[in-house]
């Protein structure tokens, strides 16, 4: 089933076409990867999607609805997360505080604007995510204490306890270590079992491991799309992306 579907979506800037004419559909229960050289359009592209930069044209629908004029918070109600390619997390808030700014906004949907969702239940719920990363035993620490590899899984985190059916991740092993990679990636693998999942990476160990599919963007428009095998293959990409 076709999750997100996206039409001739295009952004300007000035004089600038940061993206022309995307045509893009995303599967449900999908690993994509989108790649592309620095100034390519990519994190223009995804931030459109999210919500974050209005489209200069094009539509964008999710499961069938039609979400191009909803603002990001109202995306984020409909399932659509996205994770910053700069770490956005509350320096001064424990690791257990930052997810539980996510988790509370979840559980507490379906409740009067005067209710709280039961402290249990966010306990639970925010010790999960934790787990689910790696950062349970941390959680009572600062984020801004954390190694910047770990305020990368804290901000997956809160995405994470957003109950998201579309994560948007952006870049997220810059910085990381190999082995932070290495487990990020069992990471993601794992999240995809209930999410799907857009990916912005340029490091192509982590793309072909992850990936079901690859989208080449080049000066703002599609250049080739497949999978690993394919785009490896593509002298188009390996012209305009992978150096040969």
């Amino acid at each position: 089933m076709t999750l997100l579907a996206v039409s001739n979506l295009a952004r300007s800037f000035g004089g600038i076409q940061a993206v022309a004419d995307m045509n893009f559909t995303l599967e449900n229960g999908e690993i994509r990867a989108i790649i592309g050289p620095n100034g390519a359009g990519k994190t223009t592209f995804v931030s459109m999607i999210s919500g974050r930069v209005e489209p200069s044209g094009g539509s964008i629908c999710f499961d069938d609805i039609d979400i191009t004029g909803l603002r990001s918070w109202e995306r984020v109600r409909q399932g659509i997360v996205y994770t910053f390619q700069i770490t956005s997390v509350y320096r001064n808030l424990s690791c257990f505080e930052n997810v539980a700014l996510a988790a509370q906004q979840q559980l507490g949907r379906d409740l009067p604007f005067w209710r709280h969702p039961p402290r249990a239940a966010l306990t639970v719920a925010v010790e999960m995510v934790l787990e689910k990363v790696g950062l349970l035993a941390r959680k009572t620490e600062l984020a801004g204490e954390l190694a910047y590899g770990h305020q990368r899984l804290l901000e997956v985190a809160m995405g994470l306890a957003l109950q998201p059916r579309l994560l948007i991740l952006d870049e997220p092993t810059q910085g990381l270590s190999e082995s932070e990679i290495a487990n990020f990636c069992a990471l993601v693998k794992e999240i995809g079992r209930g999410a799907t999942i857009l990916l912005i990476e340029h490091n192509m160990d982590v793309v072909m491991e992850l990936a079901h599919r690859i989208t080449v963007m080049s000066n703002g428009r599609l250049l080739a799309e497949g999978t690993p095998a394919e785009i490896m293959a593509n002298i188009d990409v390996q012209r305009a992306y992978l150096g040969t």
